[in-house]
C-alpha cells in the first residue's frame, strides 16, 4: 500500500502540473500522428539520410516496414565515463539488424567533466552544458528518420541533458544506456584524508596526483557516490534503463550483453509492434516520484535538487524542494556509500544494488509500482538482477536481504528515518541541504559570517591562519544568472578540516557543491541569487547567521541587515574558456528551485 504521503506529495503535483502536462501530452500526441514516416521524406532527403550505410542498411530503410533505432552518444575518449562507449554503436548496430532493423548514430553530444574542471573558470560552463546538451540531442533527432532512440550517457549534466532533450521527442520510445563504474581502486576516505592533509601542507602536489591516480585508474565512472551514479541509479527507478544494469563494471561480458539486450528491447517497444511504449507513458508524475524517493533513500547527489526540476518541467511536471522535503520526512536512508559512509558503488552492486534497494521501498509503500516501463509494467520488474546463461542475458529475483548491512539496511532498521536532502528556508530566502553524511552534531551551526565573492578568497584567509574560528563562509554571486553556478567542490577540504579541528563551520551560498557533497553542512543552491538583490547580497562579515538542518531553518539573526540595499553587481562580459559564448545563457536562466534552465516556461 502507497505511503500517505507519498500518496498526497504525488496527487498535488500532478495537480499542480494538470494544465502543463495536458499542453505537453498535447504536443506528443500531434507528434505520434504525424509519425516517423520514412517514406515521407522525399527521395533526397532520405538518400542523404542513408548515403552511408551498407547495401542491406540501405534497403532496410527504404521501406517503413523494419525500425531505424537513433543512437545519441556522449563518447569522448579523455573522460573515464565515457571512453566505455566506444565500441557501443558496433554492438548496437550488430544486435538490431539480427531483428532485421537498423540503428545511426544520430549524434554526438558534449560531456565535459567536473572533476576535470573543478575549480577552474571551466567549470562555469557546467550546468548550462546540460541544456546544450538537451538541444543537441534535439538536433541529432530532427531528421525525422528514427523509430526509437537509444541514450548513451552516464555522468552529472550528460544524463539529465539527454532526457531533456528526448523529452521533446517524447512519442518515440527511449532507452538508456549505461557503462559501468570502474573498478575498486584507492578507498574513498583514503583519497579524502589526502585531500586534508594537502590543503593543510602537510603533503606535497605529488602525493596528492599518486593519490587522485590510485583513485580514478580506468575507465568507468568515478566509483564515490555522486552525481554520476546517482544518475544510474534514477534511470533504474524511473523505468528508462534496464534492470540491474546501472553497476556493472565495462570491459565485461555482462556489460555487452546488457547493451545488446537494451538494443533489441527497445526493437519490441517501436510504433511499428503491438508493445508500443514511448517516454511520454514512461516519464509522469508517479516516475518522477519515484526518481525523487530513489535519491533520497539512497544519499544521492544535490545536484538533482536541480536536475530533477528541469527534468520533470520538460515533461509538463512541475515540482519543487517542498515535494522533495516533505518527502524526504518519511523516506527512510537505506544506503551507506561514499561520501555517506565508507562502501563505493561497487560495494554497494555487491551488497545487493538497486534490485534490494527497490524491493525494501516496494515493501514499504514508498515507490509507485503501477508504472510503465522499458522492462514492461510494473516497478516489481526492477527487483530482478541480470546474468549470463549460455552468454545471454537472463533475470532472476534479486536478493531479499543485504549482503553487507553496513552499506544496505532495510525499512525495519534505516540508517536514518529521513531521507538525504531538506528543504531550508527562513529569511535569506530558500535553499537545500544534504544531510545524509551530516553527522548529527554539527547539523546546527550560529555562526557569524565571512563573506567571499569567490571561492579562491577563501584559500587565502585559510592559508593566512584567518580561519580558525567558528563561522559560515558566505560565498555569493555563484547563482545560475551570475556566472552559471560552478560547483564549489574544491571548498570541501579546507572546511572539512576545519570542522575536524573542532570550530563550528558551514557554507552559504547560491552556487552549487558536488554530487559528492559530505560532512560539512552546506546551504547552497540559495535563490533568490546575489546578482538578483537576494538577500544574500545584503550580508556583511560578522553578521550572525543560523543554519538549522534538523528544523529547516536559513536566517540572519539581526533583521535590520535585511533593510540594507543590497549589493550591486555588473557582471560585464566573461571571456576566457568559452564562457563569452555562453552570455545568453546568463540572461536567460531561471532560478534553481525551477530547474537553473534557459529553457522558457
Amino acid at each position: 500500500m502507497l505511503h500517505s504521503i507519498v500518496a498526497a506529495v504525488t496527487e498535488r503535483i500532478r495537480k499542480r502540473s494538470q494544465d502543463s502536462r495536458a499542453s505537453y501530452l498535447e504536443k506528443i500526441s500531434e507528434a505520434r500522428q504525424r509519425g516517423v514516416y520514412r517514406s515521407g521524406l522525399s527521395c533526397g532527403n532520405l538518400a542523404h539520410g542513408f548515403a552511408a550505410c551498407g547495401k542491406d542498411d540501405k534497403s532496410v530503410l527504404a521501406v517503413d516496414r523494419s525500425a531505424n533505432i537513433g543512437i545519441v552518444s556522449s563518447y569522448n575518449d579523455m573522460l573515464s565515463a565515457h571512453h566505455p562507449f566506444k565500441d557501443y554503436p558496433d554492438l548496437i548496430k550488430e544486435a538490431v539488424r539480427e531483428q532485421g532493423a537498423v540503428a545511426q548514430v544520430a549524434g554526438m553530444v558534449p560531456a565535459m567533466c567536473d572533476g576535470v574542471t573543478q575549480g577552474q573558470d571551466g567549470m562555469e560552463l557546467s550546468l548550462f552544458s546540460r541544456d546544450l546538451i538537451a538541444m543537441s540531442t534535439a538536433i541529432s533527432l530532427s531528421h525525422n528518420m528514427f523509430d526509437g532512440v537509444m541514450c548513451l550517457g552516464v555522468c552529472d549534466k550528460i544524463v539529465p541533458g539527454l532526457l531533456i532533450g528526448a523529452l521533446s521527442f517524447g512519442h518515440l520510445p527511449v532507452v538508456f544506456v549505461p557503462a559501468g563504474p570502474m573498478r575498486t581502486g584507492l578507498s574513498n576516505s583514503a583519497k579524502h584524508r589526502i585531500r586534508q592533509l594537502y590543503a593543510a601542507g602537510k603533503v606535497g602536489r605529488k602525493e596528492l596526483l599518486e593519490s587522485e591516480s590510485q583513485s580514478y585508474h580506468s575507465a568507468g565512472t568515478c566509483t564515490f557516490y555522486g552525481t554520476a551514479n546517482s544518475n544510474q541509479l534514477l534511470m533504474e527507478f524511473m523505468g528508462l534503463q534496464l534492470p540491474g544494469s546501472s553497476f556493472v563494471n565495462p570491459d565485461t561480458e555482462l556489460r555487452d550483453a546488457l547493451t545488446r539486450e537494451a538494443s533489441q528491447r527497445i526493437l519490441q517497444q517501436t510504433a511499428l509492434v503491438d508493445g508500443f511504449m514511448p517516454l511520454a507513458e514512461i516519464l509522469d508524475e508517479r516516475a518522477i516520484v519515484n526518481g525523487i524517493v530513489g535519491l533520497l533513500a539512497s544519499g544521492g547527489s544535490t545536484n538533482h535538487a536541480i536536475h530533477l526540476v528541469a527534468i520533470a518541467r520538460a515533461a509538463g511536471i512541475i515540482i519543487d524542494w517542498q515535494d522533495m522535503s516533505e518527502l524526504s520526512a518519511v523516506v527512510p536512508l537505506l544506503c551507506r556509500i561514499y561520501p555517506n559512509g565508507q562502501a563505493d558503488i561497487n560495494h554497494f552492486q555487491a551488497a545487493g544494488g538497486t534490485a534490494l534497494l527497490i524491493r525494501e521501498l516496494l515493501k514499504g509503500g514508498y515507490l509507485h509500482s503501477d508504472v510503465n516501463t522499458i522492462a514492461g509494467k510494473g516497478l516489481e520488474n526492477y527487483c530482478q538482477e541480470p546474468f549470463l546463461e549460455n552468454g545471454q542475458v537472463a533475470w532472476r529475483n534479486g536478493i531479499e536481504k543485504s549482503l553487507d548491512a553496513d552499506v544496505i539496511s532495510n525499512i525495519e532498521q534505516p540508517f536514518s528515518d529521513e531521507g538525504g536532502l531538506k528543504l531550508l528556508s527562513g529569511n535569506l530566502g530558500r535553499s537545500v541541504i544534504k544531510i545524509s553524511a551530516v553527522n548529527e552534531a554539527h547539523r546546527k551551526v550560529c555562526a557569524p559570517a565571512i563573506v567571499f565573492e569567490h571561492q579562491d578568497e577563501l584559500q587565502t584567509l585559510f592559508d593566512a591562519g584567518e580561519l580558525e574560528k567558528d563561522f559560515v563562509a558566505v560565498v555569493r554571486l555563484q547563482g545560475p544568472k551570475a556566472n552559471g553556478m560552478p560547483e564549489l567542490h574544491k571548498l570541501t577540504p579546507i572546511l572539512g578540516l576545519l570542522q575536524d579541528r573542532g570550530f563550528k563551520v558551514a557554507l552559504l551560498t547560491d552556487g552549487r557543491m558536488s554530487g559528492a557533497s559530505g560532512k560539512v553542512p552546506a546551504a547552497i543552491h540559495l535563490q533568490p541569487e546575489a546578482i538578483e538583490g537576494g538577500a544574500i547580497a545584503k550580508l556583511q562579515t560578522g553578521d550572525m547567521i543560523e543554519l538549522d538542518a534538523n528544523e529547516g531553518r536559513l536566517n540572519v539573526l539581526d533583521e535590520l541587515v535585511l533593510q540594507r540595499p543590497a549589493k550591486t553587481y555588473d557582471i560585464g562580459q566573461t571571456n576566457g574558456m568559452g564562457r563569452e559564448l555562453f552570455q545568453g545563457f546568463r540572461a536567460l536562466v531561471g532560478n534553481a528551485e525551477q530547474g537553473a534552465s534557459v529553457f522558457s516556461e
